[in-house]
């Protein structure tokens, strides 16, 4: 059973910030979680003017964290995974989550409104045409895929534009063990020696998933190579299987995004650590 309760209010300033306040509790006994979210949309001026018709940067951000776990050295330890995970740099690792996003977001005006100087120096070779490179966005957020008394998976998805020929966009997991309060790696699953059998399974799901025989042929599917697929610690578990995650350009182009790869507890069972979490929770072990 889930409890949400959610207030909403708007900081005004030069842009628009909005922030949400939403309680979402997840687990039982022991290792039940309480999160909180805190949710910025800005739009973000280039130039210091008061006109919306100037480049702009579009900045969307969804971060939900927890707020209360078992004690207060768990609960420290499990919001720094997740503030380490959603931003990705270790200057956040130290801060609140409330305060780390803005930190994040004060780091992204500033870069953003440094371009100010590259703007005039190309609408000058423009002869005064504004350069249409200049409007960015960034949309950013997390959200939990998987938690049991035991195990929390969440997913953090980025996507941003820059100015180039098209934005990019990328989909990380992270799996925690709520009583060791440590992130899993493909290590603590698989026996040594997995990685060439589970780049077969894996290649071997995908040519299922798109209806070919051989392994070659997924190339015909537009995937650049055969040994372009292989694991890449880039999963989140649940009661049935393990999902991989191949981002863009990471085995195939652009135009076929981001990559699901579904791979069912039966098939990897010769593969499977003694003990590990999958064999722990999800599997029955001989």
């Amino acid at each position: 059973m889930q409890i949400k309760q959610c207030n909403l209010f708007l900081l005004l300033s030069v842009t628009l910030m909005m922030v949400s306040s939403c309680q979402e509790r997840s687990g039982k006994g022991r290792n039940a979680v309480l999160f909180d979210s805190v949710v910025v949309n800005e739009q973000i001026p280039l130039l210091s003017l008061n006109d919306t018709t100037l480049p702009y940067a579009e900045l969307s951000l969804s971060f939900t964290y927890p707020v209360r776990f078992r004690d207060e050295s768990s609960l420290a330890r499990l919001q720094q995974i997740f503030t380490g995970t959603f931003f990705g740099d270790i200057r956040y690792d130290t801060l609140s989550p409330v305060e780390a996003v803005s930190l994040y977001t004060d780091h992204y005006r500033e870069r953003y409104r440094s371009l100010t100087g590259s703007f005039y120096a190309d609408q000058a070779m423009l002869n005064g045409e504004i350069p249409a490179w200049y409007w960015y966005t960034l949309d950013i957020g997390n959200k939990l895929i998987f938690v049991s008394d035991s195990l929390l998976g969440y997913s953090v998805s980025y996507s941003d534009y820059e100015g180039g020929a098209h934005g990019s966009h990328r989909i990380t997991h992270t799996n925690i063990d709520l009583n060791s309060l440590t992130t899993l790696t493909e290590e603590d699953l698989f026996l040594p020696g997995y990685y060439r059998p589970l780049s077969e399974i894996i290649v071997a799901q995908l040519m299922a998933d798109h209806a070919v025989t051989e392994p070659d042929s997924l190339l015909t599917k537009g995937f650049f190579t055969i040994e372009d697929i292989v694991p890449n610690n880039n999963f989140w578990l649940n009661d049935t299987a393990i999902h991989y995650t191949y981002n863009q350009y990471e085995i195939a182009p652009y135009a076929m995004g981001v990559i699901d790869v579904t791979i069912p507890y039966p098939k990897l069972r010769e593969l499977l650590l003694p003990g590990s979490v999958i064999s722990r929770y999800f599997t029955k072990e001989p």
